[in-house]
């Protein structure tokens, strides 16, 4: 019975190590780093399938005809992904630019040397072409989603019916994979994309629908 209890103590001590280092090695991931291009990523992703899903969805409410929804769809694809790449590029870069600038002053102040030097700060730094790069695909991943919906769907309503259901469906995926790379609630990230595409497509059919009946 003593060399049995000998025993389970020594798989006790020998497998503590193995669990702290697994948690040590959670525990070194920089999120900072990752929330660089993560930022980049999910909005570009989002800003692209709800931009899109809604000006196609715009188009729809006064226009039946497939072509015309996916031509507009394609051309908010085109400019939403330059637009993003070149924003997010020139919005980096200006960060960038303010930090290098702040840390040269900091060691000036404390007396080291003023130029910077390829360390763990370095890495830190935000990186301009990867965020325009993540930015600008992840755009055209999301806007492509409304896009593959209504091409092979002819029926108007039919067609409105499973953009809006696919859109809704990858904002939910949009959501719990930016929640779950950058350790935040899931569930919560999940229903404010949602939502806020919801409102987007909601407002953007119901006022183009309006300006249609109008006459404008």
């Amino acid at each position: 019975m003593a060399s049995f209890g000998t025993h389970n103590n020594n798989i006790d001590i020998e497998a503590k190590p193995s669990k702290i280092k697994g948690a040590e090695e959670n525990n070194s991931i920089d999120y900072f780093q990752r929330a660089q291009w993560l930022r980049a990523a999910v909005l570009g992703a989002n800003d692209g399938l709800v931009s899109v899903t809604s000006l196609m969805m715009g188009v729809g409410a006064v226009n039946e005809d497939s072509t015309t929804m996916l031509l507009a769809g394609f051309a908010g694809l085109i400019a939403g992904a330059c637009s993003m790449g070149i924003g997010e590029f020139v919005s980096v870069y200006t960060q960038l630019d303010i930090m290098v600038a702040q840390i040269k002053r900091e060691r000036e102040i404390s007396g080291i040397i003023s130029s910077l030097k390829k360390g763990c700060e370095d890495e830190k730094l935000p990186n301009p072409f990867q965020a325009a790069i993540a930015s600008a695909i992840a755009f055209s991943l999301g806007a492509s989603v409304p896009m593959i919906g209504a091409a092979f769907i002819r029926d108007y309503k039919i067609r409105l019916v499973v953009v809006a259901v696919l859109s809704s469906l990858a904002l939910l995926v949009f959501g719990g994979v930016g929640a779950i790379l950058g350790k935040a609630p899931v569930r919560l990230s999940c229903v404010r994309v949602l939502i806020g595409g919801w409102m987007a497509m909601a407002i953007t059919f119901g006022l183009t629908k309006l300006i249609g009946y109008s006459s404008l």
